[in-house]
């Protein structure tokens, strides 16, 4: 059943009251677990004896690990807003209503889509998901629809490029993507086989403690060059040393003596792995100080 904008409203309106009483509910949390701490510090101070300090130290944990599952609990409701308001825009894509958007309007929504990815917070000795960071997806994975993806697809002078792009639906029976241009200005659709198809990162790494979901520095990559929807290869040069901090990459430029323009900051939501392309060299080769 369609979910209606009145329906949609509400469910965001529900949702968001749930994720304030969360707020309040850390917040409280964090007061109580300060005095814990607090009242640890100052018995092991006064020589408490061990067995005390064992019940403080107990406590300690139980609380915090109820001040995680708040915190979850909320970050679980602000992934079921992005859901809601993303299933509105694409039955409204699909009904027909394309609602025009500025050049300037539509880099503005790239970048805060990578600044909004969720960050993955894993349980002790969990490691990084597929699809975290620099982890791709695994081979069977499908992008749902609405997915951001890097597809590669022919432009008007025929030459195949890794555009940025969005899931309209998956052919089963042709195991192929029917993908749209993320572009206003060209919006073009492309069916496109799965290997021409790479999905984003769906969550990003936290450098400080999943360092392993991170390209390492002079790997060669795609990265999304500023203020573009493009792809193009590149040259990790610098990783993010906390989770808000983007990459550093150099994108491979024919006009630099070392074959190399200067370092940019990419997001890790654009930033994945390498496929060259037919033409060898990999999209976007040659001169970018005008992409």
């Amino acid at each position: 059943m369609p979910l209606t904008a009145e329906s949609a409203a509400q469910q965001i309106q529900d949702r968001l009251k749930d994720i304030q009483q969360h707020i309040h509910k850390v917040d409280s949390e964090r007061r109580r677990a300060e005095s814990s701490i607090a009242s640890l510090v100052r018995a092991q101070q006064s020589q408490t004896p061990n067995p005390k300090l064992k019940t403080l130290l107990q406590a300690k944990i139980l609380e915090a690990t109820q001040e995680e599952a708040t915190i979850r609990a909320a970050l679980a409701k602000i992934h079921e807003i992005r859901n809601i308001r993303n299933e509105r825009r694409i039955q409204a894509r699909n009904a027909g209503n394309k609602e025009a958007i500025r050049r300037g309007a539509l880099m503005k929504m790239v970048q805060l889509s990578a600044q909004t990815l969720p960050l993955f917070v894993g349980k002790p000795g969990e490691r990084a998901p597929a699809l975290c960071g620099a982890i791709p997806a695994e081979s069977n994975y499908v992008a749902k629809v609405g997915d951001n993806v890097a597809a590669l697809a022919k432009g008007i002078d025929e030459e195949e490029n890794w555009i940025l792009a969005e899931v309209v639906q998956f052919l089963h029976r042709q195991n192929k993507y029917d993908v749209i241009d993320i572009d206003e200005e060209q919006k073009d659709r492309h069916v496109l086989s799965k290997r021409k198809v790479i999905p984003l990162p769906l969550m990003r790494a936290n450098p400080e403690t999943d360092g392993h979901a991170l390209f390492p520095k002079d790997t060669v990559v795609m990265a999304l060059y500023p203020q573009t929807t493009c792809f193009y290869k590149a040259i990790v040069h610098r990783l993010p040393q906390t989770a808000t901090e983007e990459y550093e990459v150099l994108f491979e430029d024919s006009s630099y003596l070392n074959g190399y323009a200067e370092p940019l900051p990419v997001a890790q939501r654009y930033v994945i792995a390498y496929r060259p392309t037919k033409k060898g060299a990999g999209s976007g080769s040659g001169n970018l100080s005008s992409a």
